[in-house]
């Protein structure tokens, strides 16, 4: 081999074999998982530029190279595109996908469920939390007119459109969307057939989500739904007083569980054994069965209910049929 062809071979091979090392340990870096040493968060804040989000995750072991991370980000046009937030770490991952996770905002997420049946002040205590001035909050924005004018909304309260569900959002998330959301989530259930039948029955909206509101308290019971509905809708025709327990309690501060007499001949404006009609609004915020049965109450003349203790009810369409319910069940009657 001649001397220029040596050199040339050389000038050729020495850089290929570098570029092959390099693309060796870009390949290594990419491909082979890192795996911190327990559970990491990771707290990127908002305005965080790249390099110190890259340097925030070699340093607690997520990834081996701050300053790879940032080339690779760099070559794939992402170097910019990283979502602030905080981020949960654990078992092994590749600088590709913790990248990706970056990119794709896959920020610890806070998970609230509600319960069908639950009033706002109970949906406000645990979004709260134990946090009386996050409570407090809820409270104020379900009530604050500004606020439901906002969302389309002409009803002095929220209370009856918490649709209740589980609900996954970003930790620091402003409840002002939170609520929206539950709001929005309230009207994605009402169908067309059910707003039909609410108009048929010749019921607002106030009064249909009222009405459910206090089928959904007195019974969890689905298929007793109903023949509850069927209940309220005969008492109404009759200009019968409702006489439901639950729009009683509603108004009861710090009720105890207890109900008595002197609570049913307290006037307030949702006794539904002294006031005529439904009571001013809803009472809890009611579910998509409670809603649905109380624009398609079942075809019977019952005018009374009982509860056999057990979560179920007897039905009775004379005041002598349900006295006698009432001694079986309760010994004592009120509706």
């Amino acid at each position: 081999m001649s001397r220029i062809t040596a050199i040339l071979t050389g000038t050729v091979l020495v850089p290929l074999a570098a570029l092959l090392l390099l693309a060796a340990e870009a390949h290594r870096f990419l491909t082979v998982p890192v795996a911190p040493p327990q559970a990491t968060i990771v707290a990127i804040p908002s305005g965080t530029g790249f390099n110190q989000a890259a340097r925030m995750l070699e340093r607690e072991g997520i990834v081996t190279s701050a300053r790879k991370l940032r080339i690779l980000a760099l070559w794939q046009g992402n170097a910019t595109r990283v979502k602030a937030g905080r981020y949960l770490f654990e078992g092994e991952a590749a600088p590709q996908q913790v990248l990706d996770r970056l990119v794709a905002g896959d920020i610890l997420q806070e998970r609230l469920t509600i319960p069908e049946g639950w009033t706002a002040a109970e949906i406000a205590r645990r979004i709260g939390a134990d946090d009386p001035q996050r409570e407090a909050a809820v409270l104020n924005l379900v009530k604050e007119a500004a606020f439901i004018r906002k969302l389309g909304m002409n009803v002095p309260s929220l209370e009856g459109y918490l649709f209740p569900s589980t609900y996954t959002f970003p930790e620091d998330f402003p409840l002002e969307r939170l609520l929206e959301n539950m709001v929005r989530e309230f009207h994605s259930r009402l169908t067309e057939e059910m707003k039909k039948a609410a108009a048929d029955l010749g019921l607002s909206l106030h009064q249909w989500v009222t009405l459910a509101s206090i089928i959904q308290k007195e019974s969890g019971r689905v298929e007793e739904m109903p023949l509850i509905s069927a209940v309220f809708h005969n008492r109404l025709k009759k200009g019968m007083p409702l006489q439901a327990d639950p729009t009683v309690i509603y108004a009861i501060a710090d009720f105890d569980g207890n109900l008595t007499r002197r609570h049913l001949n307290t006037p307030t404006p949702y006794n539904t054994y002294q006031n005529p009609g439904l009571p001013p609004g809803p009472i809890a915020n009611p579910g998509s069965d409670a809603l649905n049965a109380a624009v398609r109450p079942a075809a019977v003349d019952y005018l009374f209910f009982v509860s056999r203790n057990d979560g179920t009810h007897v039905f009775s369409t004379t005041l002598r049929e349900h006295n006698q319910a009432v001694i079986q069940f309760q010994r004592r009657g009120r509706r």
